[in-house]
């Protein structure tokens, strides 16, 4: 029963298709694991508990399916944390080709993974990358999730921290003050948004 709760909470937090009973005990052990690492921010540690999941992923869904896309992006997401952006970039580049291929190029995981390629590019002041990957992944998130939704929200807030970064400031306010609004509307005024400060 601990095997079927687990694969089931790991089915909904990365958007896996696949049936709950397809997913080897192995496989939720391993990536529990990182993620338990990665909540901790051990992230070292969790790389080989990532990679081993990866790998039975792999062997259990085959290397173009979409959770191997997801575990892709689990494991660039360790390496993005410890500033190896040279390890992450491939990962998530991969991880972005097969949600595509598999789910479609409007699709809120490609979203994501146009967001994370654009944060990874946005830290190494690669803006010119950056800036029409989180254009993309807001026009995605804006059609499927909708105009007030919290994941657009915080792609709102990356974009507006690009520009920020950039000193675009009259382009970031509109963004940053949109974005204000979708958390303050989704949590309320009071809520402890910690948003982009």
């Amino acid at each position: 029963m601990r095997y079927l709760i687990a694969a089931l909470f790991l089915l909904l937090a990365t958007g896996w298709a696949a049936p709950v009973w397809a997913q080897s005990a192995e496989l939720v052990e391993a990536f529990n694991r990182q993620k338990e690492l990665r909540e901790q921010g051990r992230y070292a540690e969790a790389i080989p508990f990532a990679k081993k999941a990866l790998a039975l992923g792999k062997k259990e869904f085959g290397p173009e399916h979409e959770t191997t896309g997801a575990l892709l992006d689990h494991l660039a997401r360790l390496y993005y944390r410890q500033g190896r952006y040279a390890e992450a970039e491939p990962l998530i580049q991969r991880a972005l080709a097969i949600r595509e291929k598999a789910l479609g190029a409007n699709h809120p995981d490609v979203a994501t993974s146009l967001n994370n390629l654009a944060l990874l590019y946005d830290n190494q002041a690669r803006y010119a990358e950056a800036e029409p990957l989180y254009q993309r992944s807001l026009a995605i998130k804006e059609k499927a999730l909708g105009p007030d939704h919290p994941s657009v929200a915080t792609t709102l807030g990356n974009l507006a921290g690009l520009y920020d970064n950039q000193r675009r400031y009259a382009e970031a306010e509109p963004l940053y003050q949109r974005g204000l609004a979708i958390k303050e509307k989704a949590l309320g005024p009071d809520h402890c948004i910690g948003l982009w400060l």
